[in-house]
């Protein structure tokens, strides 16, 4: 399969190379940060996302192939090692998605590391989703994933209902919307960014857009 040119890449983050490496970018900053989804796979025809720093350097990516809306998706680096493993569990009535982190191509033993589920109490056209993260200390923090008008776009609160990120449409430097398929991924300080980036890609497979 043929991989995205770096011309289309630079017209989505014109200051990125196309060849940088995994790492630029820190898991939680003590700033805000901003990040690029362009909802476009490296793979030619493919189905999935890249994601850009600030200095316009690949960081995630997610290749599904031919595939939409998988069962089992991987957040990988440039290079392709796993870093989060996301796997949808069928339930009789609401399912819900486990997401996993993931040493190279191996899951870390345990229970998942976040937990997205559907609320029982909805009312029609509702969408948002529950959302439960397990830290080490075997503690939970929740934060519940509300959809937005764009096609893709979310926001992502806090249990006290402060946006720790919001997905929204990518302008240019002239105010010009640059696609439905590009974003703009915006994380509050002192979040962990493969969490977020995690929460993001399950929000895109329940909303059908990846």
């Amino acid at each position: 399969m043929r991989p995205i040119s770096s011309f289309l890449m630079a017209k989505i983050c014109p200051s990125s190379s196309g060849t940088s490496a995994f790492g630029a970018s820190n898991n939680t900053t003590s700033s805000r940060e901003i990040f690029t989804v362009w909802m476009k796979s490296l793979i030619f025809n493919g189905n999935g996302c890249t994601v850009f720093d600030s200095n316009g350097q690949i960081i995630y990516r997610i290749d599904n192939y031919n595939r939409k809306c998988s069962d089992g998706v991987f957040l990988m680096d440039l290079r392709g090692t796993v870093l989060l493993t996301m796997v949808r569990k069928k339930l009789r009535v609401f399912g819900r998605w486990e997401g996993y982190k993931s040493n190279g191509s191996k899951l870390e033993e345990g229970k998942p590391w976040f937990v997205v589920r559907k609320p029982c109490r909805i009312m029609k056209g509702d969408s948002f989703y529950e959302v439960t993260v397990r830290w080490a200390t075997d503690q939970s923090n929740c934060y519940m994933i509300k959809g937005s008008t764009v096609r893709s776009g979310c926001k992502i609160v806090d249990k006290v209902g402060r946006i720790v990120a919001e997905v929204k449409q990518k302008l240019s430097t002239s105010g010009v919307v640059l696609g439905d398929d590009v974003l703009s991924l915006v994380v509050e300080p002192n979040m962990d960014h493969s969490l977020i980036m995690g929460l993001v890609v399950v929000y895109g497979l329940v909303s059908q857009s990846m």
